[in-house]
Order: structure tokens, then sequence, then C-alpha cells
């Protein structure tokens, strides 16, 4: 790899001044490197114009924590980067460095060429009202129904391949990635992936119901939500807990594995187990 590009979190301490020390040390080694400008959008969280990415780009290298990660594979979805994270926030499930000391190892790293390339499926959800298209998003960790204003209780029909499967009343639903199988869909009590699989977790949310289980689903499995309950309460379909659909009762929400991946550069022989468990050690 020769061409690179930053996205940093600039609310983050010292990421102003770490990315710079990137572009540095890398255009010392013959590399190209450019900072992305990010602005912040209607919700507060800062945004990079994919039309800003220089064609040639062969790396993405993201400062920030997992949040930082996932807005750029939402920003720069469908232009195939392999994408490198650099924590500088808590956890830190899909980063790959934490350390300062770490970070010249890793570019060196990427300049000879020394990585595996992980892909990450991602869900498409698309939301219908009588019949017709109203809206539609990514997500690459999770799709959350989930309540609006008021509302004390979700009910949900969920159909699976147009076959039923449950009735939920709860405060939510989520439909995570495995990707997203470490983020709201655990504390919410539902099961780990190991996150390069393919399929897709249904996880309901303080649900009102003694036997309501999460559900892993294949990867294939075409997922319908339809809303119930009364007419004209708003609810939300939220993605990546960045955007989110305005829905009402009647509406439909269908979720399915995108076309789009996300690429991620693996640079340890670390498996996912020993980052789990060095995960979970720090909370």
């Amino acid at each position: 790899m020769k061409h690179f590009f930053v996205i940093m979190n600039p609310d983050k301490k010292g990421a102003r001044e770490t990315a710079g020390d990137i572009c540095s040390y890398l255009e010392k080694q013959g590399a190209v490197c450019r900072i992305g400008e990010r602005d912040r959008g209607r919700t507060g969280k800062h945004y990079t114009d994919a039309s800003t990415v220089p064609d040639e780009t062969e790396c993405i290298i993201t400062l920030g924590g997992d949040g930082t990660l996932i807005q750029a594979a939402r920003d720069l979805a469908g232009k195939n980067i392999p994408m490198l994270g650099i924590n500088r926030g808590t956890l830190g499930y899909l980063t790959q460095v934490s350390r300062n000391e770490e970070i010249k190892d890793a570019l060196s790293s990427l300049l000879a060429n020394d990585y595996r390339l992980e892909e990450r499926m991602m869900l498409s959800g698309c939301a219908y009202r009588d019949g017709k298209v109203i809206a539609q998003d990514i997500a690459l960790n999770e799709i959350v129904m989930t309540r609006s204003g008021l509302v004390k209780m979700l009910q949900l029909k969920v159909f699976v391949n147009q076959e039923f499967l449950n009735e939920y009343r709860a405060d939510g639903l989520i439909a995570a990635t495995p990707t997203g199988s470490t983020a709201y869909n655990l504390s919410a009590g539902g099961p780990i992936i190991v996150p390069d699989s393919k399929m897709v977790v249904l996880t309901p949310i303080c649900s009102h119901a003694l036997n309501a289980r999460s559900i892993v689903l294949s990867a294939d499995d075409w997922i319908q939500i339809e809303l119930m309950g009364e007419k004209g309460v708003c609810q939300a379909a939220v993605f990546d807990g960045d955007t989110a659909m305005e829905l009402y009762p009647g509406d439909c929400i269908e979720i399915r594995q995108a076309d789009i991946k996300t690429i991620l550069v693996k640079l340890k022989n670390i498996s996912f187990l020993d980052n789990l468990r060095n995960k979970m050690a720090g909370i």
C-alpha cells in the first residue's frame, strides 16, 4: 500500500496530532497520505464526503473508536477501500491498534503489504408505506426498531422469508450483524458471533414475554417487520445509532444482507476469542 486517507474524530484527545504524525511517517517512507476534513451533520456527528477521497486510495485509517470506523464505513459504502482502525475510544472491538508505540509497526506492515483483508457483512433496510418505498439505508452493526417519544411498548410482527416467526411486545427489536453482536445486541442479552461469519441475529429489547429469546438466522434470509399498535403513533428504525427512519403502525421494513460489504485490514495474528477476552477484561 502506498496511498492512504486518514479519517479522525477531532473530539478525541490527541487525534489531530496523531493524524499529523501518521501522515508525516508515511510520507517519509515514500507514501502518499491525506487527512480528510469532516463536517458535522444534523445529529452532531462528523461525516466524511466520499467525493473527497482520492480514487487511488488503498487504505482508510480511522482515528477514534469503533464509532468512528463504523461511521466511515457508512459514509464510504461501496468504495471497497480497506479500513484500519486506531483506537482512541474505550473498548474498540473493531480497531486493530491502541497504544501509540504500536502505530509505527502497524504502518510499516501496511507499507510492506504484511496484512490480510477481512470482509464484514452489512444490512440493508427498506421501509414501505402503502406498498411504496419511503426510506432505505445500510448498517454495519445493527438496525434497531425502537420507541419514539412517549411510546411505551412496541408491537411488531416478524416474518422470515414470508413465513410468520413471532409477534413481539417489547421496548424494541435488534437485527444485528456478527460485527454488531458485541454492541447493542450484547447489552440486550444477545449472543456473541464470530465477526467474519455470515448471519443475522434478532434480539428483543426488554420483551414483555417470558419465552422471548434471540434467534440466529442465515445471512440469506429475508426479514420483514410489520409495525402494529395505535394508529398515528411514531416509532423509528435506527441504523448504527446514526440515522433514523420515522415509521408508523401499518408500515413495514424489510431487512436483508446488503450487497455492499465493509473490508477491514487485519494485522495481528490474534484470534477473535483472544481479542474478546482482552476487551472484556477491561470493562
